[in-house]
């Protein structure tokens, strides 16, 4: 039986990057899970358009789920590392919903901030490293978007104020933006701050967003600025979680639809 193990990335132009985290977390997967085939995709159509631009040619979830099904593979698990459960992960179900027919198994596993311990074990992560003094906190800047999804990030704050953590969370896009941002740290007494990426790769959102938009903006609004422009995909411990989260997956055989239809039945309590 031909089985395939894919780590589904939304991408990214930066070469010195995807050395960084993406061919990383690949290597690290391929190599733990050695009994299965290994791929990687970019959904992002754009950055995929991009780089074709360039020579480099990447394929998307459609396209390779098509090669697999050609190639006779029979179980397919794939693992996105997506931050968020936003428009990136729903159209990946879709698309994968379209071949559910063409594979014996194919299943797909959550994003990084999918339950508590997720968000816990990511905040603790990302402040481990940055002593903060009473004036000083984390500001963590997501990508943002127009999904429900967008609960995610005022919960990374919720959590992170939980565990007694200065964290401020705010939004490259939506309405977590850099007024609300320092609304909020103004709010708490937070004169110094560091700057950081919520994001899986720092590239451009990182590099000219964040790193350079955000950082003169909050700086001419009497900020005291540093910047820790690392990407969470950069972290060991983060690595860890996508790599749980793929292994619950092979683990997990039980489906909530079949579950429900016996709970209808009275055959489960």
């Amino acid at each position: 039986m031909k089985k395939a193990v894919v780590l589904a990335h939304f991408g990214t132009t930066h070469e010195d990057t995807k050395e960084k985290i993406i061919d990383k977390i690949n290597e690290k997967i391929e190599k733990a899970f050695n009994e299965f085939d290994f791929f990687y995709v970019y959904t992002s159509r754009i950055i995929n358009r991009i780089l074709s631009k360039r020579g480099v040619e990447r394929e998307n979830a459609l396209q390779l789920l098509e090669r697999l099904k050609k190639e006779g593979y029979e179980e397919v698990y794939i693992q996105p590392t997506f931050v968020i459960n936003g428009i990136e992960m729903e159209n990946l179900k879709f698309e994968v919903e379209e071949y559910k027919k063409e594979f014996k198994k194919i299943k797909v596993s959550n994003s990084l901030l999918s339950e508590y311990d997720d968000y816990k074990r990511v905040i603790e992560r990302i402040t481990k490293d940055i002593k903060l003094e009473k004036d000083e906190a984390i500001v963590l800047v997501g990508h943002g978007t127009e999904h429900f999804s967008i609960a995610t990030y005022p919960m990374v704050e919720y959590v992170a104020k939980d565990l007694g953590k200065n964290v401020i969370v705010g939004t490259v896009e939506g309405f977590l933006d850099i007024d609300s941002v320092e609304k909020k740290l103004k709010e708490r007494g937070f004169n110094r701050i560091t700057l950081q990426p919520l994001l899986f790769v720092a590239g451009d959102h990182a590099k000219n967003d964040i790193g350079i938009e955000w950082r003169n903006e909050l700086e001419e609004r009497g900020f005291k600025v540093e910047l820790n422009l690392i990407g969470l995909g950069e972290m060991e411990e983060i690595q860890n979680l996508y790599f749980e989260k793929l292994k619950k997956l092979f683990e997990n055989d039980e489906d909530i639809r079949k579950k429900k239809i016996e709970y209808s039945k009275g055959d489960r309590i």
